[in-house]
């Protein structure tokens, strides 16, 4: 039987309980312990498909097509294994479970109730992924903070689950705060105090205390934390803030959270941890021998998150290339033909990021020329593919009023269109195209020498597409279709021949890149990026000394 580990966390909301988790996880892997993680959020949507990117950052896919919380992505990077459906369930979910199951008279008849049949569906999707034989260790990270109304059936049912399950089988790890008052000059215990004090008012007494701070805490500090919130001091651990996320693994380590979660749960048969290639990510990663700059087109970027797995693919890609990322981020909507060459001058890359909607589609579709006329390394995704494809159309082909039927449903010239599967639905959430599907390669392309095989498999997240009834014209012209589905024809891959590095992708790279194996779409960019630099800094010389003779 799988045993459980529940990360909850208090003070304030953001603190890093999902890194926290995937550091614990990846610990325990390297380990020899087979592991996996599961996010339970608070929120009544079913899932955040329908999220604004605003309210809830990027929106996850899986492999199987669920569209989840972005710390599903933190849980990949860090374990280099796949997430489910199973690892993101939210409340949403969890009631309307409850009701379909009350509607099909499964009560027989009952009064349901938040306990105990809302608590028994969450303690049910607790347990799941444990009951598959797969795993020895389950982590589940409660969204939102103690305290919060809605997550107090979350809580409830981890009390439950402590109560039921033998004491070795289940411990608890709790996320706080200790912050520094600079004013006092010392650090502060009181809020990681209050906040015990309000899990253990809900029946859930924390095993371990993981405290974030900004200086050290000390072992006084430690002492008066495990004093006053009842834990023993070696589960006092330190969590200081980090350059990066991917340090974190070896703060825990050092701090010996492994080790105490082993303990408690009375797991004796463990091997000593293999970081190596952690550590060798970690230095190419710190000490890179060059710098890039990458311009990233979006309409979401005064929020960070909503393009995270993209930022963190750049990180992945930057240490392959020993070479540090600069993301300069451009937003599409202030972007126009005469002010263009002055935004992105400087840049070593063009990224054009994914998106919904019309806000901002000038912008790109300006950028996107920009790259194609001055030889600047261009990637586009999903949408950023898109826009790629309307530019070609309005300004090599001649199509004036070339256009996607998702901005503009009358255009005269629909190069994208809508999915013909998707033109029957209405409802929105869970219903666009997603989740893994194959794509077939042609030999002779960058996508083939990019990947080194014909046949690649990547995750969707889209309604539109690349209209295929125009796809003659754009061959003819310069513009190629190098990858398709081999299923249905769709244009997966595009990219121009004569440009040094020109290529877009209907699906998203980004949602597979992981520490161990970063998206090879991102290598290859990153590294075309790299040349240009070089070339550009090369030719810089050059005309300087020219000057100076």
């Amino acid at each position: 039987m799988a045993k459980y580990i529940f990360v909850t966390g208090g003070v304030t909301s953001s603190l890093g309980k999902g890194i926290i988790a995937a550091s614990l996880a990846k610990l325990l892997q390297a380990r020899g312990l087979s592991v996996t993680i599961q996010k339970l959020d608070p929120y009544i949507n079913v899932d955040p498909g329908t999220l604004n990117p605003y309210e809830h950052g990027e929106c996850y896919v899986t492999e199987d097509g669920a569209e989840t919380d972005l710390d599903l992505g933190h849980y990949e990077r860090f374990l280099n294994t796949f997430t489910s459906q199973a690892n993101n369930v939210t409340t949403g979910r969890i009631y309307q479970t409850v009701i379909n199951k009350e509607r099909n008279g499964d009560f027989l008849g009952k009064t349901v109730q938040v306990v105990p049949h809302i608590t028994d569906e969450i303690k049910r999707r607790m347990l799941l992924l444990g009951k598959t034989g797969e795993f020895d260790i389950i982590i589940t990270e409660i969204g939102g903070t103690v305290g919060d109304i809605e997550s107090l059936p979350f809580i409830e049912a981890v009390r439950q689950l402590q109560w039921e399950l033998p004491e070795e089988k289940v411990m608890v790890i709790h996320l706080t705060l200790v912050p520094y008052l600079k004013a006092a000059k010392e650090l502060k215990t009181k809020p990681t105090q209050h906040s015990v004090k309000m899990l253990s008012e809900t029946g859930v007494h924390p095993d371990v205390l993981v405290c974030r701070t900004e200086e050290p805490l000390g072992n006084d500090i430690k002492r008066k934390i495990a004093l006053f919130c009842n834990v023993k001091q070696e589960a006092v651990i330190e969590a200081m803030d980090a350059a990066t996320i991917y340090e974190v693994p070896l703060l825990m380590l050092r701090e010996k959270l492994d080790i105490i979660c082993l303990k408690k749960l009375k797991i004796t048969e463990y091997s000593e941890p293999n970081l190596d290639k952690w550590k060798l990510y970690l230095d190419k990663l710190k000490y890179p021998k060059s710098k890039v700059t990458i311009g990233l087109i979006g309409k979401y970027i005064e929020l960070q998150d909503a393009y995270k797995s993209i930022l963190e693919s750049f990180i992945h890609a930057g240490a392959m290339n020993e070479v540090k990322v600069q993301v300069i981020n451009v937003h599409s909507e202030f972007i126009t033909n005469d002010n263009v060459s002055e935004k992105l001058e400087g840049l070593d890359g063009l990224l054009v990021a994914p998106g919904f909607g019309t806000r901002g589609i000038d912008g790109k579709i300006v950028a996107v020329k920009y790259a194609r006329e001055t030889g600047l390394p261009f990637f586009g995704i999903c949408l950023g593919m898109q826009m790629a494809v309307i530019e070609f159309a309005r300004n090599v082909l001649g199509l004036t009023h070339a256009h996607s039927t998702e901005m503009d449903a009358n255009t005269s010239d629909a190069v994208i269109n809508m999915m013909e599967e998707q033109k029957r639905i209405k409802m929105m959430g869970g219903t666009m195209r997603l989740g893994a599907y194959p794509c077939q390669i042609e030999e002779n392309s960058l996508a083939y020498k990019i990947y080194g095989k014909t046949t690649i498999s990547e995750r969707h997240r889209h309604r539109y597409e690349f209209n295929s009834d125009y796809l003659a014209q754009f061959e003819a012209n310069g513009m190629r279709a190098t990858g398709v589905n081999p299923d249905s024809g769709l244009v997966e891959i595009i990219e121009i021949p004569e440009h040094p590095f020109f290529i877009g992708v209907q699906y998203h790279p980004e949602l597979k890149s992981t520490v161990e194996s970063p998206a090879p779409l991102f290598v290859s960019f990153i590294g075309a990026a790299k040349e240009y630099n070089e070339r550009s800094s090369s030719i810089k010389a050059g005309t300087l000394r020219d000057a100076l003779i």
